[in-house]
C-alpha cells in the first residue's frame, strides 16, 4: 500500500502505483482535522488568524498555527503579512486552494445527505 508522510513519496511508490497516487496525494493534503474547514472557511473571502481561531473555537492556537502552516507549505493558502503595528496577517487561498473547492463541496453534499443532521 501506499506510504503517506509530509515529505511526500518517492519515485518507486509513484510510479508503483499511480493508479491511486493522486488519492493519496490529495488525502495527504487534505491530512489534518481542520484543514477541511479552513479551506471552506476561506472560500467566501480573505480571514484573519483571529477570525479563523474564532470560527474553529474548540481548536488551540498551536494546532492552528501548524494547520496554516501545511497549508501554505503545500501551497493551498496564502499568508500576506501587512507592515502595521501591530503586524496585520491575513490568509486567502491560492488558485491551488481553490481548485479543492469542488472537492470540499462534495463531502458537505456527502455529508448533509448520510450524516445525522441536528434536529
Amino acid at each position: 500500500m501506499v506510504k503517506i508522510c509530509n515529505y511526500g513519496f518517492d519515485q518507486e511508490v509513484i510510479e508503483e502505483h499511480r493508479d491511486i497516487y493522486g488519492i493519496a496525494y490529495t488525502q495527504n493534503v487534505l491530512s489534518g482535522r481542520y484543514k477541511n474547514l479552513i479551506i471552506w472557511y476561506l472560500k467566501e473571502k480573505n480571514r484573519r488568524y483571529n477570525h479563523i481561531k474564532k470560527f474553529l473555537s474548540d481548536i488551540s492556537q498551536g494546532s492552528l498555527t501548524k494547520q496554516l502552516r501545511e497549508l501554505e507549505k503545500d501551497g493551498i493558502i496564502k499568508r500576506t503579512v501587512y507592515p502595521e503595528v501591530p503586524p496585520k496577517v491575513v490568509y486567502s487561498l491560492t488558485d491551488k486552494g481553490k481548485d479543492l473547492l469542488s472537492i470540499i463541496d462534495l463531502m458537505e453534499s456527502y455529508g448533509k445527505r448520510y450524516g445525522e443532521q441536528p434536529k
